[in-house]
């Protein structure tokens, strides 16, 4: 007579709930869109409570639930588009003369930011640095680059370190696709230098960051310089113009930056990175939300890329006040 085998006991929302911020994370990496990835866990959770019954623990919940949300991000990327930044789609352009010409595409698919408090908290910082490496914006926008099981079989392996028999199960395929897979997404990160952990000292990048918003609220474009490396890259999506080099930076802070006089600024953490909420003033003792800097620091405490969000709409994403007072606390939200 066959043993009858222990029934496996449902996971319980509130175990479901305790893998959101990893599965948010996940799903970030894959869409490069916050907004789109809390959509997708949403979507997750949802098939998984509709399905807990079913759960038989062949693996585990963990294993279950990043099952079920690579398929959603999968079936979530049919559509034909890819999200990029603006140095994805055309060279380094001039600082214009009249900033009124300057055309924005706001329906264009952009790489958008993530706050660091929605992704999951580690105790072991090797894992901090690894979450920090694996959303770093020119790591998740290099992802954009890669067919969708191409990019699900890297997340999979490389950032989330299953077997390559466990993501053959998770994708309902083989080894020997995922194995063909990865290698031909290592191949297109390496072409685009996107594979190095960065490791980045957190005490440097506070310290920039201190730096640049004491300048920026002075609006002390020498001092602002003096923070850049020469070969720094700066952008504004969703505008798709882009600047190359420490000199054109300066020449835009001098000419249409003006406009970012008197702001205030609250510090924040997007995409592991420093980031700087920017507010403009709009009446006496008022300012509200302009644009978020993302700043992409270098161990020797240079910016070599400054990413200027100009969609206000990320301000509530990241829990930022709708608007700043005289008087408003200062820092991190």
């Amino acid at each position: 007579m066959l043993a009858t085998l222990p029934r496996v006991s449902a996971p319980t929302v509130d175990e479901l709930a305790t893998f959101r911020p990893e599965l948010v994370a996940h799903c970030y990496r894959f869409l490069a869109c916050y907004a789109e990835a809390e959509d997708a866990v949403q979507e997750t959770m949802t098939k998984a409570w509709r399905h807990a019954e079913g759960y038989e623990g062949r693996s585990s919940v963990r294993t279950w639930l990043y099952s079920i949300a690579t398929r959603v991000c999968l079936d979530m990327q049919r559509a034909p588009q890819r999200r990029s930044l603006p140095m994805d789609l055309a060279s380094p352009g001039q600082v214009p003369t009249d900033p009124t010409t300057l055309r924005r595409l706001d329906d264009a698919p952009w790489v958008g930011p993530v706050a660091d408090a929605h992704l999951p908290a580690a105790a072991d910082p090797a894992e901090v640095v690894g979450v920090r490496d694996s959303v770093r914006l020119a790591f998740v926008t290099a992802l954009q680059s890669l067919p969708p099981r191409q990019r699900a079989a890297l997340l999979l392996r490389d950032v989330l370190a299953f077997s390559a028999q466990e993501c053959a199960e998770l994708l309902g395929t083989t080894t020997v696709s995922v194995n063909s897979a990865l290698v031909r997404a290592r191949r297109t990160l390496g072409e685009l230098d996107a594979l190095e952990a960065g490791g980045r000292d957190t005490e440097v990048e506070g310290a920039v960051l201190a730096r640049y918003v004491e300048a920026f609220e002075a609006y002390d474009v020498e001092r602002l310089v003096g923070l850049l490396r020469d070969d720094v890259v700066f952008s504004m999506p969703p505008f798709p113009l882009w600047l190359s080099g420490s000199s054109s930076v300066e020449q835009w802070w001098r000419g249409p930056g003006e406009v970012c006089r008197g702001s205030r600024v609250l510090t924040t953490a997007a995409n592991g990175s420093p980031a700087a909420a920017v507010y403009h003033p709009v009446a006496a003792g008022r300012w509200e939300p302009f644009a978020l800097h993302v700043l992409d620091v270098t161990d020797d405490g240079r910016i070599a890329g400054i990413t200027h969000f100009m969609d206000t709409a990320v301000f509530a994403e990241f829990g930022l006040p709708a608007s700043l007072s005289r008087g408003s606390r200062r820092g991190r939200p």
